[in-house]
């Protein structure tokens, strides 16, 4: 690879993260900010999807939320550092990840997003799936325990409820939240 920067026009991939102090309007002038810089380095906006407010995966600068915003541009490699210098330094960016990507066409782009919204349907039908037989287990358990509570105090047996991992997962971020752990 050489050490001099290409100006033929490459197709990048950028996805950054706008903190939750922002309104969505706020939100909405900083991504036109971005954008405009992009433009003001001769690149070109191919594609752009506002990915809305999202929990993050782990807090940044105390941060829980962000506002996920993902374009798709050309522009010349030599002028990719100015972008990546100027998105490191603004305030208005939490983090931004820029990736080389294969050109596509637009039609490509909605085709591929379809061929991802349907694979996240089939997932979600699978954990309904999981969340039904989750309740007849918990409706079994439940009959289970009435049952055992008619028997006689020697003959009952000792049945554990089996926790929902949501109510896991909810206690796992009531104790992460918390500031004091140490």
């Amino acid at each position: 690879m050489s050490k001099v920067k290409s100006s033929e026009k490459i197709r990048y991939e950028l996805l950054y993260i706008i903190p939750n102090k922002f309104t969505d309007d706020e939100a909405k002038a900083i991504d036109e900010k971005i954008k405009k810089q992009i433009s003001a380095a001769e690149g070109e906006i191919i594609y752009s999807e506002d990915w809305g407010k999202k929990k993050l995966a782990y807090s940044i600068d105390n941060f829980n939320h962000g506002y996920y915003k993902l374009a798709e541009f050309d522009l010349a490699g030599s002028k990719l550092q100015e972008l990546d210098t100027f998105l490191r330094l603004s305030n208005d960016v939490l983090r931004h990840q820029i990736v080389r990507t294969a050109k596509r066409t637009i039609e490509q782009i909605a085709a591929d997003k379809k061929k991802s919204d349907d694979l996240a349907a089939v997932r979600k039908k699978l954990r309904e799936g999981t969340e039904e037989k989750t309740e007849k287990a918990e409706e079994k358990t439940a009959g289970l325990v009435a049952e055992e509570k008619s028997q006689p105090q020697e003959e009952r047996k000792t049945i554990k409820k089996k926790t929902d991992l949501r109510d896991l997962d909810q206690k796992l971020d009531d104790i992460f939240d918390t500031k004091d752990l140490i």
